[in-house]
């Protein structure tokens, strides 16, 4: 006999996590057939700083069938081709690590194979500049893709800046339209069954909410899956030593940029996040190498406007659970794990945590198989993103400050390890079990980190010079005139989605 479908469903915790599976959950089941309740108390705040995202998140809107210039409108978004990094390699360096892909690849060849080419030959371009989303960036410009493959324009990948807590209310008003319940309360006993799964809750003024299952979106206090299940935390602080945030909004300076910047500072760095109406910063920062006194002068004195309220501080380790899906509970957001957002990947985890529920939907039962791949793939795809984020700090020559010391000097993950020998020592990189990050994105950042193969492909040094040289000279004239002929970014949001009273 089959068993039979969850008949209700419980999420625990609002804010960008909550409400976005919510959304997610709402848009694919009939409420006539799943109950789907939301309980999240206003006396609790969220972390709710601006938000940088990558494009993954255009497939969400995309399930959720929401148009989107109303959902920038809404939340006062941007648009974000890549994210500049300033002083990471070496102090008075920068670079961009773009959506998309370098240049064009050739005789099933990888672009920057050519572009290592050209550089042995004398060629002094960036990488960048044969990127059409860098290049657009640099200018401050932007267009929608092309959907004509052979238009340089279908080369643009973007994501969005937005204002989580709008976001959160946007994702709100979707998931009641569809018939989620939202309860205001404070969960004050988190009850079990016999098998200590979560059976329900009894919220602080007595009342009772009952779940088949239950998704932990309240944020770092894992209130389910740490505090009653007891799952455990895997610290991952000796590669990611930051273990402080400092955040804080101010004005305009001019008009909003197309990218995220992130600036390293002297034990941190510190995130410009451009929304419409305002901009986010932030200052995260290894306390075991400098004060938060230091550390909020640093934020203040680097702002490009006056700050529009006092910075919030926000304490962390980065890591995530032993185990994502526990029982009849799945962690969902900060309740799962944090990894800081340098390459804006918060959204990305939440968004995935939901997706490979959704793929897996269980029975009434639950197999145990469900939990074992769920718990599989959530793992891979935090130890991925670590990596990722890790490279930023171990390739670089800083030795001016001990944190940067540390960093440059720490024992890698032998993962990453392996992938920073094999590029410096044949400039390939290889793409495994579906990870995140492609291959241009950890070209952009190894190359952008001062990681430079000692060879290019043995192929491609076998052709002409100037074959080589002429080829990428058409590349780069193409995209740089393609970027001349985009509106300024400004321009291009103005038309395109206005932002409404928040």
């Amino acid at each position: 006999m089959t068993a039979p479908l969850l008949r209700r469903i419980v999420i625990v915790g609002g804010g960008s996590a909550g409400w976005m599976t919510a959304a997610a959950l709402s848009s694919l089941l009939d409420p006539k057939d799943v109950a789907i309740t939301l309980v999240e108390s206003d006396a609790i705040g969220t972390v709710g700083v601006g938000e940088a995202t990558i494009p993954d998140i255009l497939a969400f809107n995309q399930m959720l069938g929401v148009d989107e210039a109303d959902f920038m409108a809404a939340t006062q978004a941007t648009f974000k081709l890549g994210i500049e990094f300033v002083d990471w390699g070496a102090k008075g360096t920068r670079y961009i690590h773009p959506f998309g892909q370098h240049g064009v690849d050739m005789q099933g060849i990888d672009f920057h194979q050519y572009w290592l080419r050209a550089r042995q030959d004398g060629a002094t371009d960036g990488i960048e500049a044969y990127s059409l989303c860098a290049v657009a960036a640099q200018a401050g410009r932007f267009a929608l893709p092309d959907p004509n493959p052979r238009s340089v324009l279908s080369q643009i990948r973007y994501a969005y800046h937005f204002d989580a807590t709008l976001y959160a209310r946007f994702l709100r008003r979707y998931a009641e339209a569809r018939g989620v319940v939202r309860v205001e309360g404070m969960v004050g006993v988190v009850r079990q069954d016999a098998r200590g799964n979560i059976a329900g809750l009894t919220l602080s003024d007595g009342r009772m909410v009952e779940g088949d299952f239950f998704f932990d979106c309240t944020g770092f206090r894992a209130l389910l899956t740490g505090q009653t299940l007891g799952v455990g935390f895997v610290d991952w602080s000796r590669w990611l030593p930051c273990d402080t945030a400092l955040a804080v909004p101010s004005g305009h300076a001019g008009p909003p940029t197309p990218y995220t910047r992130s600036t390293a500072r002297d034990a941190g760095w510190q995130w410009r996040i451009p929304t419409q109406r305002r901009v986010g910063n932030g200052h995260i920062f290894a306390s075991a190498f400098q004060s938060e006194e230091a550390a909020r002068d640093v934020l203040l004195a680097n702002l490009d406007a006056p700050p529009l309220a006092d910075p919030r501080r926000i304490a962390f380790t980065a890591g995530c659970r032993e185990r994502f899906w526990q029982g009849s509970c799945i962690a969902i957001g900060l309740a799962a794990g944090f990894l800081e957002p340098l390459e804006s990947t918060s959204i990305y985890l939440i968004q995935e945590g939901i997706s490979r529920f959704i793929s897996l939907f269980p029975r009434g039962d639950i197999p145990d198989i469900l939990r074992t791949e769920y718990n599989r793939h959530m793992r891979t795809e935090f130890e991925q993103v670590r990596d990722f984020i890790i490279l930023h700090y171990a390739a670089t020559t800083r030795d001016d400050t001990p944190f940067w010391n540390y960093c440059r000097t720490m024992t890698l993950p032998d993962t990453l390890l392996h992938k920073i020998e094999l590029f410096r020592e044949t400039g390939r990189v290889f793409r495994y079990n579906d990870e995140l990050f492609a291959r241009p994105s950890w070209v952009a950042v190894m190359l952008g980190q001062g990681i430079v193969p000692v060879a290019s492909d043995p192929i491609v040094a076998t052709l002409p010079g100037s074959e080589v040289a002429h080829s990428l000279a058409s590349m780069r004239n193409a995209m740089a005139a393609a970027v001349q002929r985009m509106p300024s970014h400004g321009e291009f949001l103005s038309r395109y989605c206005p932002t409404v009273a928040a």
